[in-house]
């Protein structure tokens, strides 16, 4: 087994038990409490789990990272996924971008293209974007949420229904092996649900990471997406249900 497999089968064990100590891993893996640290701390960075004293635990399904530490998790994969998702982009498109860390390092992916139509409910995808004068940039009214700028409330959700653009980039903060997507905030998740409705093509990034996350309020199903974008390829279950709804992967 090597270390990519082992990290693999760590989350999975302390997904099912909820809870691993340091000396269990260490017998279950045949390796040092060294090596079993090592192990942990890789993961807890990239918010796989949650490190605690003597071992790791799951991530919270109530609260989420907080947005400082989420703008530094995994970002050479957000990177490549954005990229990857930027290139399917054609000039002149209209598109909404949501709230999320991933949506913002595509705002600046964006930067190359040409004649877009940008309505966002994140003030850091409108910062990013606002520059481009050949952009047109709308920023969706409603409240503010200090923590990590995005735009949320009916007045959002309103604004939102009065458009139906070519392109709805979402995030997520996790995703569920029966396809639910997951989310933390529930006023969140009925703006993304207003984006999806009012979008010819539903484009979800989401790394790896998301896919052992289990946020409490469900957003929607992997069968509303038409491609998903993601830098390593999900468990067959996963694969199956994307097979099944005809929803593109690409794996950045």
């Amino acid at each position: 087994m090597n270390q990519r497999e082992r990290q693999d089968a760590i989350v999975a064990l302390v997904k099912r038990q909820g809870y691993a100590a340091i000396e269990q891993l260490t017998s279950h893996f045949d390796v040092t409490p060294q090596t079993v640290r090592r192990d942990l701390n890789a993961l807890a960075a990239e918010g796989l789990i949650r490190r605690v004293h003597g071992g790791a635990g799951l991530e919270s399904s109530t609260v989420n990272t907080s947005y400082s530490t989420r703008k530094t998790l995994n970002l050479d994969a957000k990177r490549r996924i954005a990229e990857l998702l930027a290139s399917k982009i054609p000039d002149n498109a209209s598109l909404f971008i949501n709230i999320g860390t991933s949506n913002e390092v595509i705002a600046e992916a964006l930067d190359d293209h040409k004649g877009l139509e940008v309505i966002t409910n994140n003030l850091n995808v409108a910062a990013t974007l606002q520059h481009k004068e050949d952009f047109n940039v709308i920023v969706a009214g409603g409240q503010v949420r200090a923590r990590d700028g995005g735009i949320i409330g009916e007045a959002t959700i309103d604004f939102i229904n009065q458009f139906k653009v070519d392109f709805g980039i979402i995030g997520i903060s996790g995703i569920d092996e029966d396809g639910s997507l997951l989310e933390f905030d529930y006023q969140e998740v009925r703006v993304a649900q207003a984006i999806i409705r009012n979008s010819r093509q539903v484009f979800l990034a989401a790394d790896h990471s998301k896919f052992h996350r289990n946020p409490v309020v469900r957003q929607g199903n992997i069968s509303q997406l038409d491609a998903l974008f993601t830098d390593r390829r999900p468990s067959e279950t996963i694969c199956r249900l994307l097979e099944n709804h005809d929803v593109t992967l690409h794996i950045a």
